[in-house]
């Protein structure tokens, strides 16, 4: 009889048989009532015709439940047994080594313990890869597990990070030796300077210590986390300055990376704080190198560290003991909170969770106050990063609304979409006079990403004005021309990524969008009046700045900004291979445009063609104190 059948119709017995079966009632003989067929019948080969096993639950012949699970147990008893001893003659031949030599092909015991060493290294990986991701799901329920010590097993929750994150694999860097003092150091000034600044997810002062330690090589005080901290804000700092993927940055950003790896098993263990500051550095570098880290996955990670640790809330009052940890607490919330926002927008992907969830204050302004560095200058504080976090909180209400809530009109969308683009304009215009220059391009460029991204037309919000058309126009050739001096000035003054390409990419789609579907009335250049709104709701916002005024008319704007952005993506393409793709999906997009645009351009040289001008009189140069006549003498004119 198969296996399953014991489980679905166990053999059972009554306590007295009532009647006998059809058979043995025909032949005369004694029926012992076994269920589901009597011994008479099952000796002769005849258990479909007994009566048992076709009726079951017939009356007088109702199952025994404890005759039922004594059979089980007797039965389950019997496969344990077997088990065992199948694991002890395996367990014989079990062995932390594998064979060393091939072995004899005629030596067929020798081919058989081979076999069986291949068998039980592989129910060893399953049995650790299971173990794994069960007690992953594990973690919301208890975030302070510690079973993804390395001292347990041979899978680490940093394994299954890097199996799921990377791309291509990092460098060998056994012979490698650290940087002088002085290069690790202007390497970490610039991430403090324009990276940290945004996103201040731990201590600086613990990084100092971590570097003293790390050139001092006291490796008795430093934990694995330590030089997790310093070796990635060494690659992120030194692959930020970047402008080439065979320049000597990236490639000594990707070495400090595979050093940090080394100490990945610890430093990513799950129940410690350490883990979620180890996993937003482990993210900013992916955004600067996505050949060798998805920097999607990543993020997703973090944000669920962030919440197995209990993050996403803040902490009862009675609980609160020191200020300056709970602003530090609230600075790593908010950090993951900020890249998980950035990310997904750009990737047009779902929050890893939404503002309902989260229940995190604001860090006191106080605990963003300058410091002096290690080097003795002073740092730029990080007051971008509190700016940073209110707006990655302002994007994150009105994405949720228009591209996460249901696919229903949203009531009275208008007026939703120009309080939006009001905040924004009203956020950019309200940014402190002291902030550094590059960190008041990166949020310009952000508003105006922010701007395209509300006034496009989602499911939501599906009608769209004429002045919403040019209010795209404006702010996605303002956007992409600005990108374009970025990424050609050589100089990173904020932290510029790959997403950055990204979103260069979205704002010339839009571009394009919106000139196939209103070009005559763009490239006409007349102003249109914004819609009218009823008394009590918000207006539209008014055009951006023109940049050179209304002398440029709209046909070259958009003829140089197309060319612009080709140039902007071949530019990018150096650092980030992918952006080679981005820039020939955007030629073969625009190709069309462009050449109807030219066309117009041609049209209209030739129905004005260009006046002839006389070229100025030459005048006269005229210096102060000084006789021009005199020094054409030879003497010196004074």
């Amino acid at each position: 009889m198969p296996r399953s059948s014991f489980s679905d119709n166990p053999l059972l017995r009554v306590s007295r048989p009532v009647s006998a079966c059809s058979r043995c009632r025909a032949a005369k003989v004694k029926c012992d009532g076994k269920l589901p067929a009597c011994t008479a019948c099952e000796k002769a080969g005849r258990e479909n015709e007994c009566s048992s096993a076709n009726d079951q639950f017939a009356r007088g012949k109702e199952r025994s439940y404890v005759a039922a699970l004594e059979l089980r147990i007797e039965k389950l008893e019997r496969r344990l047994a077997y088990a065992r001893s199948r694991k002890a003659s395996v367990a014989q031949h079990e062995s932390d080594v594998a064979p060393t030599q091939e072995p004899d092909r005629k030596d067929s015991l020798a081919t058989i313990r081979a076999a069986i060493h291949r068998k039980a290294a592989q129910k060893r990986e399953n049995s650790d890869v299971n173990s794994l991701m069960s007690d992953f799901g594990f973690l919301s329920i208890n975030a302070t597990t510690r079973d993804f010590e390395p001292s347990m097993n041979c899978m680490t929750f940093a394994r299954l990070v890097l199996a799921a994150a990377s791309n291509d694999p990092l460098p060998d860097v056994r012979n490698w030796a650290l940087p002088p003092r002085h290069s690790a150091l202007s390497i970490v000034q610039f991430y403090m300077t324009n990276i940290y600044s945004l996103y201040p997810s731990f201590s600086e002062t613990t990084l100092y210590a971590a570097l003293d330690q790390l050139y001092m090589q006291q490796d008795r005080g430093m934990k694995d986390a330590d030089y997790w901290l310093a070796y990635m804000v060494l690659a992120i700092g030194s692959t930020a300055q970047s402008q080439s993927s065979q320049d000597v940055n990236y490639t000594n950003g990707l070495d400090f990376v595979a050093k940090a790896f080394e100490h990945a098993d610890r430093a990513l263990m799950p129940g410690y704080v350490t883990q979620i500051q180890s996993l937003i550095l482990l993210t900013q570098y992916s955004m600067l190198d996505p050949a060798h880290f998805d920097s999607w996955h990543l993020i997703g990670f973090t944000c669920r560290a962030v919440i197995d640790l209990g993050f996403h809330q803040d902490p009862p009052r009675e609980q609160i003991t020191d200020k300056a940890v709970l602003d530090m607490r609230r600075k790593t919330f908010y950090c993951a909170y900020s890249l998980d926002r950035s990310i997904s927008m750009i990737q047009t992907r779902a929050f890893s969770f939404t503002d309902a969830a989260a229940n995190v204050a604001w860090p006191r302004p106080s605990s963003f106050s300058c410091r002096a560095s290690i080097t003795g200058q002073l740092l730029s504080g990080s007051e971008p990063a509190f700016l940073l976090f209110q707006l990655r909180r302002a994007q994150s209400h009105w994405y949720q609304i228009l591209y996460q809530s249901e696919p229903t009109p949203l009531p009275d969308a208008a007026s939703f979409i120009w309080q939006m683009c009001q905040d924004l304009r009203e956020w950019v215009e309200t940014l402190p006079t002291s902030l550094p220059v590059g960190m008041r391009e990166l949020f310009d460029l952000e508003v105006h990403y922010s701007s395209v991204y509300v006034l496009a037309p989602p499911e939501r919000a599906p009608q769209t004005s004429a002045f919403s058309r040019v209010l795209i126009f404006e702010h996605a050739i303002a956007y992409l021309d600005r990108a374009y001096d970025i990424a050609h000035s050589g100089v990173n003054s904020a932290f510029y990524t790959y997403h950055d390409a990204l979103r260069v990419f979205f704002m010339a789609n839009q571009f394009v969008a919106v000139l196939h579907d209103t070009e005559d009335l763009l490239l006409a250049d007349v102003a249109v009046a914004p819609p009218p709104t009823d008394p009590g709701k918000p207006h539209a916002p008014p055009l951006p700045a023109r940049p050179g005024g209304p002398s440029v008319d709209n046909l070259d704007r958009s003829l140089g900004c197309l060319e612009r952005t080709t140039q902007t993506l071949t530019k990018y393409g150096e650092r980030w291979r992918d952006s080679e793709a981005l820039k020939q999906t955007f030629e073969r997009i625009a190709g069309e445009v462009i050449d109807r645009l030219r066309v117009r351009q041609q049209i209209r040289q030739r129905a004005s063609p260009p006046q002839s001008v006389s070229p100025p009189l030459p005048r006269e140069m005229r210096w102060v104190d000084v006789d021009v006549q005199s020094m054409m003498r030879g003497n010196r004119g004074i």
